[in-house]
């Protein structure tokens, strides 16, 4: 199943690009199959600047960070941690002294967060108040971002135009993305500014396509094993028909946290590495 997804994004290199009153956007030079064109960082605010997902640890990607700024980073606001996304958060918080606040879930500790932040709290910023949404799924520690009064919310790797959203087990579980999609939808109409790729015009309508396809994909994989396919890679390969070779670890991620869901509600079973049906 096609999820229909929109790849019609050329950012602007080195340009913090203006998408609404005190929001601009930089994307960072680090395209490739699961970053699409590159990680996009949000600057809030003219005067005092917060940033959301400072992306990369990149000398020069830093440089265009602090440069188009235009006024001092305050504070630096991180999605998950992720390394396309957080990778720079300690280094940008020597440079400029800004406070780090992010997820308590960091697993792999990028960016040390000096504030922790809960599910629901608030971050104050020149453009608003940015209120927590705790979004697990892509990875345990996820969170996205609503710009209160505004209809915006920053989704960082949990929903994105350009393409779903993979989850990395065992930091990310399916339950908690599909979960997370009924969080999203319950907050109503919403516009999302994603990780990757160009805004999501559509929450809600966004939402309901990602359900509908892994819903498809977890059909899939129950069909190849009742067709005799009992590995992971057999798996991909039956389901993922003509799949980029570049994309082939994510698939397999993607197919083992669908199987994890399937066996933690009793319908797959694994021995070892080999799956079978209930």
């Amino acid at each position: 199943m096609n999820v229909d997804p929109i790849r019609d994004f050329t950012p602007a290199y080195g340009v913090a690009e203006r998408l609404a009153a005190g929001i601009r956007r930089l994307t960072a030079r680090n395209g490739g199959p699961l970053t699409f064109r590159g990680t996009n960082c949000y600057l809030l605010g003219d005067r005092d600047i917060t940033v959301i997902d400072p992306g990369p640890d990149d000398d020069a990607h830093l440089a265009d960070l602090v440069a188009v700024a235009g006024a001092p980073i305050r504070r630096i606001v991180v999605t998950h941690d992720h390394a396309d996304h957080a990778g720079a958060a300690r280094r940008l918080s020597e440079m400029t002294g800004a406070e780090i606040v992010g997820s308590a879930s960091n697993t792999r500790s990028l960016y040390q967060p000096d504030r922790l932040l809960a599910d629901g709290e608030t971050v104050a910023t020149e453009a608003g108040d940015l209120r927590t949404v705790a979004t697990p799924g892509h990875a345990a520690g996820h969170l996205s971002y609503d710009l209160a009064g505004s209809g915006l919310l920053f989704s960082g790797d949990h929903v994105m135009a350009w393409s779903t959203s993979v989850v990395v087990p065992p930091d990310g579980r399916m339950a908690d993305y599909m979960a997370s999609l009924d969080r999203l939808a319950v907050l109503g109409a919403r516009s999302y500014l994603p990780g990757h790729g160009g805004p999501v015009i559509d929450g809600l309508a966004r939402i309901d396509e990602l359900k509908r396809h892994r819903q498809a994909r977890e059909a899939a994989i129950l069909r190849a094993l009742d067709n005799g396919e009992r590995t992971i890679g057999e798996i991909v390969s039956a389901v993922y028909i003509g799949l980029d070779p570049a994309l082939a670890g994510a698939a397999a991620l993607s197919v083992t946290a669908h199987t994890d869901w399937l066996e933690e509600r009793g319908l797959v079973r694994k021995v070892g590495e080999r799956l079978s049906r209930w």
